[in-house]
């Protein structure tokens, strides 16, 4: 399971949006996905995962995570933003919610799949299955 440390620019982040509210702890990274023009992660808090597999997550409710854009081959480099993660009711689909560009919601399936993003450089991403790493 691959661990990043992203407490400093998540600080960033929240330092640079202060109506957010970001803990500052250690994240972990729950889906990779590669689309036409970028690749984007997401983490959650390492708190809400005990192991691999989605029986070992806490997301039943919506948590405060991380969703990185990376635009290196284009030129632009990488961002992280804050983003609410949380899974459906039915349990088959993890909710991306990139709150603080005003998108709607990605409905990721567990299983991995095909997904937009947004409609500019985050289409037709193919992303794993969901905390399997």
């Amino acid at each position: 399971m691959k661990l990043v440390a992203w407490s400093f620019a998540l600080g960033v982040v929240a330092f640079a949006t202060p109506s957010i509210a970001v803990a500052d702890e250690a994240m972990t990274r729950v889906f990779t996905c590669k689309g036409d023009d970028a690749a984007m992660e997401v983490y959650i808090p390492q708190s809400a995962v005990q192991g691999a597999g989605l029986a070992n997550v806490k997301i039943d409710r919506p948590i405060t995570g991380a969703y990185t854009l990376d635009l290196t081959d284009a030129g632009k480099g990488k961002t992280l933003e804050p983003v609410h993660v949380s899974l459906s009711p039915d349990r088959k689909f993890v909710i991306v919610d990139q709150f603080t560009r005003k998108l709607p919601p990605t409905r990721v399936p567990v299983s991995g799949g095909t997904v937009n993003f947004d409609n500019r450089f985050g289409t037709n991403a193919k992303c794993g299955a969901f905390n399997q790493e």
